[in-house]
């Protein structure tokens, strides 16, 4: 994927999640700060609740606590 070709809002369903997709705990607080900078909480959240990407049930915790919303994870156990 040719990421000059990115635009912030038509392709949020491919940024997003891929920002977050190599995220780990320590890393977290960075990260969601720069997707902070260009996307709402709304957006944010609903990207990573809807998309394929592999993110960490960790990350996704970690999103909820952050944002005050009930806990949800990319993969069921």
């Amino acid at each position: 994927m040719d990421h000059s070709k990115l635009h912030l809002e038509q392709d949020m369903d491919i940024i997003i999640p891929r920002a977050m997709y190599a995220t780990v705990p320590g890393t977290f607080e960075a990260n969601i700060e720069k997707l902070e900078l260009y996307y709402s909480k709304e957006d944010i959240l609903y990207h990573l609740q809807n998309t394929k990407e592999g993110i960490s049930n960790k990350v996704c915790e970690l999103v909820a606590i952050r944002y005050g919303v009930k806990k949800f994870a990319r993969f069921k156990l």
